[in-house]
């Protein structure tokens, strides 16, 4: 008081407690006196302006707690134990930033454990035994840096810092690491922590060694190895005020003392300054925070792994956020490996829990099927989807928890679309989609996909044709019918011809040399001629024709058992319906088919009702989906059906996780490996029940009937020998003669 009616000071520096901050701050009110503060009042004021002419000279507790936040954020920590000292107003004005903060990020602080920085080691042993028996094993420490040494040497000789054990400090015992013993230090081996970032610069070394000189004169016991930001921070808000000071003075106010105040107050409030802490600035009375570097105690010394905000140089734009936005502030990829209590260098706690959506669908429960056990009431979530999933991520070199939350409304029915389903992964709500659940390009732009664990594209799912007593005349044309038989005929003539005037199996009356031509000629079918041939060009002869009966043989045979298992497809656009799943993008797909009309269908039951109806009979003609839909309608019904070979128009399916996921990454290799060791086509056995799966091209000619143009080439050859051996055997017994 004396000093400012008596001297009349012009600002006040200090209020290191809240107590006193909250003293000084009604002062400077009454006289009018700009007040810079290293504490905030208690209890902080609700309204920011009620201590107009008070400064914070530190950055307030919400920058903190929204860092605290983001980091919890990355590594999915949704349950916490708060330790502080309730004691201090210190250590309870954190709590109302942390709940808020965590509150958008759905963590939850499930119990809270207060310890006073003058509690015996007893005391501190004893609540220490409370926090081991909690489910929870992931501690967030705001308390006094006098406190660290007995809390965490206690700690270590409890077990409370092996494997397991997540241990995260604030800057208000971080910043001041330095100052502890290193025996201390060692103690907490794997602790992550906040520490407020000072840049380091050439004023920074100059004012350290001038202070370690004179602290070296003044104590010489006392050695400063490093400055503590607070200092920084009152050394930075000193020149800021010196300045502000010497600008009112060169403008020459003359007002009064109060106004004089006011004055002086706006020119600290413009200022712009280039300190040892980095940029200063009080905009609305507080200082503007200059991040917090995410470091980690290894050994007996601190590393740096991250920084928060992230900077720009090291990150894409998207992952680059200002202080006041609270979503995708980092990235697991923003932070270097990380040393975790009992060694572990592994890059997620295994504190991690997914919230995982999964789709409820009425059919086609082999890929994602949502059951609710009605005794237990629990939900049981199964399927060739689920086994690949649980399957990749138990392989992973770290541990990850996880639970499936079906994505239902109160009636028990699919909330929204697939779209929306994962959508709720950007809004956060879930930490991962999994189920049938296309990758495509619109998705991808807000969420990322692991590679596709499932077969791509979209085939057509159609009828095989009903049986025909005369499909044995298909695989031939009419054309080639006639020619094989004239041929046939022609062949029997040729030998006949040849081999009568020696072999006495070719003689007799009219009608038995008529039989044994059409015997011998038709045997050769089946290789089953028994005559004996005497002359070298009826051999020659039939062994042409014996080549060609095999080919002939061979190929009716092929197309045959082809016409007989396969429905070759000649849908009329004009009047053929086209059926598809119901709420599955091959909706768009069938659109642009241009087909008399599309039909909507939800399961396997529904498909084969409609398939075997026909478009003429309320169905459809077909059905459109994508390849693993279709192979389970295949293992319901293996007769009767087949799938066109199908078009690489999709991306399969693929597992979803938010923008950024180191998981991503990790779950694609799992699924590589998983493909290469076959683990996949077991999987697809045991749900789809796999069995050969005819996939035939679609297309509008039909390769099925086989035609005299095919063969003309091998006619043409049979045709010649059958002439040459008649020409041969006509002109050699007139040279005789």
């Amino acid at each position: 008081l004396n000093l400012l009616n008596d001297i009349k000071v012009e600002a006040l520096i200090g209020a290191q407690t809240s107590m006193e901050a909250h003293l000084l701050a009604d002062l400077g009110e009454a006289a009018k006196v700009p007040v810079m503060s290293l504490s905030e009042p208690s209890p902080p004021p609700l309204n920011d302006n009620k201590y107009p002419f008070r400064i914070g000279i530190i950055p307030d507790q919400t920058s903190l707690a929204m860092a605290i936040s983001a980091i919890f954020d990355i590594f999915k920590w949704k349950d916490v134990t708060l330790v502080y000292d309730e004691n201090t107003d210190y250590g309870k004005n954190i709590i109302p930033a942390v709940v808020n903060s965590f509150q958008e990020t759905n963590v939850c602080i499930v119990h809270t454990s207060s310890i006073a920085a003058s509690s015996t080691n007893e005391q501190i042993i004893e609540e220490l035994h409370k926090l081991m028996e909690l489910k929870t094993k992931v501690f967030l420490v705001h308390i006094s840096h006098l406190l660290v040494p007995r809390l965490f040497l206690n700690a270590k000789k409890l077990g409370m810092m092996s494997e397991g054990y997540v241990w995260f400090m604030t800057s208000s015992s971080m910043n001041f690491l330095h100052s502890i013993d290193p025996n201390v230090i060692e103690s907490m081996e794997g602790v992550l922590g906040l520490k407020s970032h000072i840049p380091a610069s050439t004023g920074l070394q100059n004012l350290t060694s001038r202070l370690r000189r004179k602290f070296y004169m003044e104590y010489p016991n006392m050695e400063v190895t490093e400055l503590s930001p607070y200092g920084i921070w009152a050394y930075d808000a000193t020149w800021v005020l010196a300045e502000a000071v010497e600008r009112t003075r060169s403008k020459n106010y003359t007002k009064s003392f109060s106004k004089h105040g006011v004055v002086l107050l706006r020119e600290i409030l413009q200022t712009g300054f280039k300190g040892l802490s980095g940029e200063v600035q009080y905009p609305d009375g507080k200082l503007t925070s200059g991040g917090f570097e995410i470091v980690n105690v290894v050994g007996k010394e601190e590393r740096k792994v991250g920084f928060w905000p992230c900077k720009e140089e090291k990150t894409t734009k998207e992952s680059c956020m200002p202080l006041n936005n609270r979503r995708n502030l980092l990235f697991t990829d923003n932070l270097e490996t990380i040393n975790w209590p009992g060694g572990s260098k592994r890059q997620l706690s295994s504190e991690i829990k997914l919230r995982i959506g999964v789709p409820v669908r009425p059919g086609f429960k082999e890929l994602v099927g949502v059951e609710r056990d009605p005794q237990t009431n629990r939900t049981i979530v199964t399927g060739f989807s689920i086994d690949v999933f649980e399957t990749a991520i138990k392989a992973l070199p770290y541990k990850v928890h996880y639970e499936f939350f079906p994505f239902e409304n109160e009636n028990g029915v699919m909330a929204g679309t697939y779209n929306d389903l994962v959508y709720q992964v950007y809004l956060k709500n879930y930490d991962a989609v999994v189920g049938d659940t296309t990758i495509t390009s619109n998705r991808s732009q807000y969420v990322d996909f692991t590679i596709p664990y499932t077969d791509l594209g979209v085939g057509m799912l159609v009828p095989n044709e009903k049986d025909n007593m005369w499909i044995f005349l298909k695989p031939l044309s009419t054309g080639l019918w006639i020619t094989s038989a004239g041929f046939f005929i022609l062949t029997g003539f040729v030998v006949w011809l040849i081999e009568r005037p020696v072999n006495e199996e070719f003689q007799g009356t009219r009608w038995q040399q008529i039989g044994t031509i059409f015997w011998f000629s038709f045997s050769t079918l089946v290789f089953a001629h028994r005559e004996k041939l005497l002359n070298n060009l009826a051999k020659f002869v039939v062994i042409i024709w014996v080549f060609a009966v095999l080919i002939l043989t061979s190929s009716y045979t092929a197309t045959l058992t082809s016409i007989m298992t396969v429905n070759q497809i000649r849908l009329n656009s004009g009047g053929d319906y086209i059926g598809y799943q119901s709420g599955s993008f091959t909706q768009g797909v069938v659109k642009n088919l241009n087909f008399k009309g599309l039909k909507p269908y939800n399961s396997v039951e529904e498909y084969a009702l409609a398939l075997s109806s026909g478009s003429k009979h309320g169905g459809v003609s077909a059905i459109v989906d994508e390849v693993p839909f279709i192979k389970i309608f295949l293992a319901h019904y293996p007769t009767g059906y087949s799938m066109i070979k199908p078009e690489s128009s999709t991306n399969g399916f693929g597992f979803v996780f938010p923008k950024g996921s180191k998981l991503v990454h990790d779950m694609s290799m799992q699924i590589e490996q998983m493909r290469e060791e076959g683990k996949l086509m077991e999987m697809e056995k045991v749900w789809f029940d796999k069995r050969t799966i005819l996939m035939f091209d679609n297309t509008t000619s039909d390769p099925n009937t086989l035609n005299f143009h095919t063969f003309r080439g091998l006619f043409l050859i049979t045709g010649v020998s059958s002439a040459f051996a008649i020409f041969i055997f006509i002109i050699f017994p007139l040279k005789e003669k």
